[in-house]
């Protein structure tokens, strides 16, 4: 059972895209952060941001299915401030809003480090986030209704960048480098072992190819 367990975090972790990310503009709903989590996870995505709404960050619920534990969410407290550091690191920040620049979501390179802006369920991005963004994108409508479920809007995007980056080969050789990759398949693997090393400062023992450990050390 281990080395099975072992062998699927490999696989997820060698189809991660450290270079895909959302940031959730005070997305305060439960259910669609955890949808949105869910998504991440299903493209591949290795993180998430938010910002936290005026009422605190929402806890997760059924539909999740668990992403949060493979997806890392990190929570910021200003949505400018966090879209320039993001820019610093060279993502191309797309803020979903209608405006005058705005375009098709497809029409976008999503190869290129990408990090896609959303805002909250009634309000959407704001104004100084979506000028602050590198482009602003939009999903045509052909209905009634001027927008999807922030959930759905970032299921709809996202699928558009796995399928862009599949096309580029960028799921077909790991985007992780060796030393992460092997830190995080002990984290995933261990993760109650992996809390004991970090917080003694230690470095995670050595696994064997079955996926068990090494040697542990004597005070574990």
């Amino acid at each position: 059972m281990k080395q099975a367990r072992l062998q699927k975090i490999q696989r997820v972790l060698s189809l991660r895209q450290p270079t895909l990310t959302v940031l959730l503009e005070e997305v305060h709903k439960p259910h669609n952060l955890s949808a949105i989590l869910r998504s991440c996870d299903a493209v591949g995505a290795m993180q998430a941001h938010a910002i936290v709404p005026r009422g605190g960050m929402p806890t997760y619920n059924a539909t999740s299915g668990s992403a949060e534990k493979w997806v890392p969410l990190h929570t910021h407290k200003q949505v400018i401030p966090t879209i320039e550091d993001l820019q610093k690191q060279g993502y191309q920040v797309l803020a979903t809003h209608l405006s005058e620049r705005a375009v098709d979501y497809r029409e976008v390179d999503y190869t290129r480090p990408t990090c896609i802006l959303l805002g909250a369920e009634k309000w959407g991005v704001s104004e100084d986030a979506a000028k602050a963004a590198d482009q602003n994108i939009i999903i045509p409508m052909m209905g009634m209704v001027q927008s999807l479920n922030v959930s759905v809007a970032a299921a709809t995007i996202l699928f558009e960048a796995q399928r862009q980056r599949q096309v580029a080969g960028m799921y077909r050789e790991p985007q992780i480098e060796p030393v992460t990759l092997k830190r995080l398949t002990f984290e995933w693997l261990y993760p109650e072992l992996a809390e004991i090393y970090q917080d003694r400062g230690e470095a995670y023992p050595e696994l064997d190819e079955e996926g068990m450990i090494v040697q542990v050390s004597p005070q574990v």
